[in-house]
């Protein structure tokens, strides 16, 4: 507890109000969380690898929002998706053959089966977890977590399913948010939606252009 209270603390500048829309008191996180996820799922639209980046800061503001709303599952994957991003920043710059830049590809429908088969399990356990808690949405807050960390994996493998993912992601999350009050947060995520209709739509056009590859497996 006396731990959980020193983080509140150091957080609490980020979780100053700066005005209210409707009943949620938008504060400096949640705006800055609006305006780097915008930023990053547009530069993951247009294939460019500063999404990473942006991303990170985006995890950070994210996270101090989350973690005041007592989200902590939200919270926490901020951190992983740090550490995931930095992997992937390194993956699409280095990640492809001679340590060149990696190629948009698609996922191989055995990555896609072992994905899916994840997110049950990872589901359940994370459910009972956050419930223990005192997590506020224990079973959506679980199943965004898992989905979101799947399609963080193929989206760090540049592959076109990580866009389907999202929008089931996404989907939940809207609801969600708007249920937590967090109406901006709960915008941010609509946005999100017609942006990853938009990154589904450039990248099929992208791979229509090029040779036909082998799919890739899922990573080691």
């Amino acid at each position: 507890m006396a731990v959980a209270d020193t983080l509140s603390d150091l957080l609490a500048p980020l979780n100053h109000q700066l005005f209210l829309l409707g009943r949620d008191a938008v504060t400096t996180a949640e705006l800055l969380g609006f305006a780097t996820g915008a930023v990053c799922v547009w530069l993951c639209v247009r294939a460019s690898s500063w999404n990473f980046p942006v991303g990170i800061a985006n995890n950070l503001f994210f996270f101090a929002l989350f973690w005041s709303a007592r989200l902590y599952a939200d919270a926490a994957l901020q951190i992983v998706f740090l550490l995931l991003a930095a992997h992937g920043w390194y993956r699409w710059l280095r990640g492809g053959e001679r340590h060149a830049g990696r190629p948009m590809g698609h996922a191989s429908p055995t990555a896609l089966l072992v994905l899916a088969a994840l997110v049950v399990p990872a589901t359940w356990g994370l459910t009972v977890l956050l419930a223990r808690a005192g997590d506020s949405a224990p079973f959506w807050d679980a199943l965004t977590t898992a989905l979101s960390l799947a399609a963080q994996w193929l989206l760090n493998a540049k592959q076109l399913e990580n866009w389907y993912v999202w929008i089931a992601a996404d989907l939940v999350y809207v609801p969600l948010y708007a249920a937590k009050g967090l109406l901006l947060t709960a915008a941010v995520y609509v946005l999100f939606l017609a942006l990853c209709g938009m990154g589904l739509r450039s990248w099929y056009r992208e791979l229509a252009a090029r040779p036909v590859a082998a799919p890739a497996g899922v990573p080691a």
